[in-house]
């Protein structure tokens, strides 16, 4: 692995650093200066690195993303079938290092921003599009495609409600919780399809095992730590 440049380093750190900010005081008390004295260095040295606020969001953001993906992606490896496939994403998705309440609240904070900034607004349409993309994977192979697109959008909202009920409740939501929920609307939304719920339930037996074997192995755990 190539080491990382001493501006790569730098700009982990403040990524780090404000994303804790914004985890404290929200978005609209998320300061550069705020950000400078955390990370233990002067203003001036943030904008360096950084030109302005929402390019260190915009860093922050794809941060953690960037973890979802990857939590996703390692799950789709042992997916044989098309029910795997779905259960994979969703499990992916609600990973342990990931969801828990202050990224959901920091996540949240940036999604509604989006409106009224171009870099943010840009990022939610590349990870909707690939929510989609990987839904329809799942789908499209066992259902007619109008219907996939439907299904798959219905599911990918499911995911976001969650995320943003888990931002606002006062008990913090588990993954297991957050997977559940989800799992209830796919099962309510397949019973007007021709697909069995028990091949979903094993499926997602399947990789909620998995998921806790590989989402919370060390080396994915690691990962997991630039964005705690």
């Amino acid at each position: 692995m190539a080491k990382k440049s001493i501006k790569e380093v730098r700009q982990d750190e403040l990524s780090q650093a404000a994303f804790e900010i914004l985890v404290e005081f929200g978005i609209r008390g998320t300061t550069i200066d705020r950000i400078a004295k955390r990370a233990g260095i002067s203003k001036g040295v943030v904008l360096h690195y950084f030109k302005d606020k929402d390019a260190l969001f915009e860093a922050v953001m794809r941060r953690a993303n960037t973890l979802l993906r990857d939590g996703v992606i390692e799950l789709l490896r042992h997916a044989e079938t098309p029910m795997e496939r779905l259960s994979a994403i969703i499990v992916g998705n609600f990973s342990d290092p990931v969801f828990y309440q202050e990224v959901c609240r920091a996540w949240i904070s940036l999604c509604a921003d989006a409106p009224y900034n171009q870099q943010n607004q840009r990022i939610q349409t590349v990870i909707h599009a690939r929510m989609q993309s990987n839904l329809l994977s799942a789908l499209s192979p066992i259902m007619e495609r109008e219907l996939a697109e439907k299904i798959a959008f219905q599911i990918s909202t499911a995911i976001d409600g969650v995320w943003l009920r888990a931002s606002v409740q006062q008990t913090p939501m588990s993954s297991q919780q957050g997977i559940g929920y989800v799992n209830e609307t796919v099962l309510l939304t397949l019973s007007n399809t021709s697909i069995s719920p028990v091949s979903f339930k094993q499926a997602t037996a399947k990789m909620e095992n998995l998921g806790g074997i590989i989402l919370n192995s060390k080396a994915f755990s690691e990962k997991a730590l630039s964005v705690r």
